[in-house]
């Protein structure tokens, strides 16, 4: 058995330990994966392995190649063969399938919108921090959502909480108009440049606080909301048109659950998705009750 990325080969157990030695074997599944040296110093097996995304070591193997990266002083190359790796094994797995998203997410350079120290580990299958309490929802989550909207060509999006804009630009191969809300204001800039260089001018990200999203555009066919929520503001609610889609992530205990809410007749009619998991954007927190 085998796991890697591009241009890396981490050995597993089931093969001898020359290199980098994964202490739990990839078929086994474990919850906590974690990676051991095996002598002082790396060395390379330079050959592209597929399936890194399977193995639940895959995290710290990332880890592991970035730090072994910055000691090298090198790169590693052809984040287009990562892109596809991701889709081939994160993506059509988790049936989505539809052409628009598929294509969306082959060409839309992932690692352009993560932190420049993370970039190694940008087509990882786990959440990626941004930020305090803000991350860059893992693929599958995030195409799943995608393809539960159902988005359409000639339909406005607001994206609520975009980080670093690559839900945006991911958005606008798919809709007619994409407004994206940033509430911190340095990502917010980061955002609108990278997508300004990748020429997705049919894309916009304004910053402002969250839990008010962009009314002045609105409303919207569709709403995304890139983290999870405990309740959802009434104003976000409001720049839904009728007839439009909600997507977000509730936070119940330690899972997350996926809902897609239809707008008919001024009413949200939710309905369950999928499971998943991310931290509670500021907000959508509950309000404390009190009794007396």
């Amino acid at each position: 058995n085998r796991t890697g990325v591009h241009g890396f080969a981490i050995r597993c157990v089931t093969t001898p330990p020359t290199r980098l030695t994964c202490v739990n074997s990839c078929d086994l599944g474990s919850a906590t994966p974690s990676l051991e040296p095996v002598q002082d110093g790396f060395e390379f097996d330079e050959r592209v392995v597929d399936r890194f995304d399977h193995c639940p070591a895959a995290p710290v193997v990332a880890k592991a190649v970035q730090r072994i990266v910055q000691r090298r002083g090198g790169q590693v190359a052809d984040y287009e063969a990562r892109r596809t790796m991701m889709v081939d094994t994160q993506i059509r797995p988790s049936d989505v399938t539809k052409f628009p998203i598929i294509d969306a997410m082959l060409s839309v350079p992932r690692e352009r919108f993560v932190p420049d120290d993370l970039r190694e580990a940008a087509y990882v299958g786990e959440n990626i921090v941004l930020s305090e309490g803000r991350v860059l929802l893992e693929p599958r989550t995030f195409a799943k959502m995608l393809d539960a909207l159902d988005i359409q060509p000639n339909e406005s999006v607001l994206d609520i909480g975009c980080g670093l804009g690559y839900s945006a630009a991911v958005l606008a191969k798919l809709a007619g108009f994409v407004v994206a809300v940033e509430q911190d204001e340095q990502q917010a800039d980061e955002a609108q440049t990278a997508l300004s260089e990748l020429s997705l001018d049919q894309a916009v990200v304004v910053s402002g606080f969250l839990s008010e999203g962009a009314a002045k555009s609105g409303p919207y066919d569709v709403i995304l909301i890139e983290g999870a929520i405990e309740v959802l503001p009434s104003n976000i609610s409001s720049q839904i048109k009728d007839g439009g889609r909600i997507a977000a992530i509730f936070a119940e205990g330690d899972l997350g659950v996926v809902r897609i809410g239809h707008m008919r007749d001024g009413q949200l009619h939710w309905r369950f998705a999928f499971n998943a998991g991310a931290p509670v954007l500021s907000g959508f927190e509950k309000k404390p009750s009190f009794a007396l």
